[in-house]
């Protein structure tokens, strides 16, 4: 298309959505393209304007940008399918919260020097179209892992695109970055899930949960609300570190409950109190 910017978005949901809706605003010559296997998302989507037409893989060729927002466990299968079908000057990135495999996979692929392997660290608990936010990213984190293996052209433009929507950039190596994200996020969302599942268990009233759920309790457990068609592939996909964080997360309960059967209250006033050092770090964020 003459002085137009194509973009395919392919997964409509809130990652892939928020990227459709941060172009928009800060490209004026993009279009942009959705794919979604779920034809009530692209409808949705077309509804709320974050998509201005409907695609199919077979289109791809259009593209002068590829976004990949799909569950980990398509990614790779999308990606290469994608990856096949580009124009030569096309740019390819993925949103996944995995990167190790994804890279593996593609590392000898004719075309990786036009992919980028990305992680934004930002989300709700939310998902599908509807979820989508402007300014999801603005000041977030986006991770690059094996940058030095994309064009440097390539790596410029897309550099200049997540500068253009807000974004910190941070460069990792795939292992580093799956060993790291399983305690700072998928540690997260199975605590989450589990303290959900523990108060379920206990608590069959309803009412009373509704009832007494503090704003403690809402905030711990409010990634328990995430998709689990998202998160159960992410978990397969980085089972070595995420079962290593468990471990020591679950000694450390372990720990806590022995001090308290022990009514070591000075222990647990210590261990607690060395915890909250937590706060001096994050306050930096």
């Amino acid at each position: 298309m003459e002085n137009k910017e194509v973009f395919f978005i392919i997964g409509l949901g809130l990652i892939g959505g928020s990227f459709a809706l941060d172009i928009k605003t800060k490209c004026e010559n993009a279009v942009i393209y959705g794919i979604d296997n779920d034809e009530q998302h692209l409808h949705k989507a077309l509804d709320l304007g974050i998509i201005d037409h409907k695609a199919t893989f077979e289109d791809i060729a259009l593209a002068d940008w590829i976004i990949v927002a799909v569950p980990v466990d398509k990614t790779v299968v999308v990606l290469n399918d994608v990856l096949g079908k580009i124009h030569n000057n096309a740019i390819v990135f993925d949103v996944g919260s995995t990167k190790f495999e994804i890279c593996e996979a593609l590392k000898s692929h004719d075309k990786r020097r036009n992919f980028i392997a990305t992680h934004p660290i930002a989300g709700t608990e939310f998902s599908g179209p509807e979820a989508a936010l402007t300014n999801l990213f603005l000041e977030k984190t986006n991770i690059i892992c094996e940058v030095e293996k994309t064009a440097f052209v390539f790596q410029e433009k897309a550099l200049q695109l997540f500068k253009d929507i807000g974004m910190r950039i941070r460069y990792m190596d795939p292992l580093s970055h799956d060993k790291h994200i399983a305690y700072m996020s998928h540690l997260s969302h199975i605590s989450s899930f589990m303290l959900g599942k523990t108060v379920i268990e206990e608590e069959k009233n309803q009412r009373d949960i509704f009832d007494m759920a503090g704003s403690g309790f809402e905030s711990t457990v409010r990634l328990a609300k995430s998709s689990p068609a998202m998160w159960t592939p992410i978990f397969k996909q980085n089972k070595e570190q995420v079962v290593k964080a468990l471990s020591e997360y679950i000694a450390n309960l372990e720990n806590f409950k022995t001090l308290l059967e022990e009514e070591r209250l000075e222990d647990i006033y210590t261990t607690m109190q060395e915890t909250n050092r937590i706060k001096e770090i994050l306050i930096k964020k």
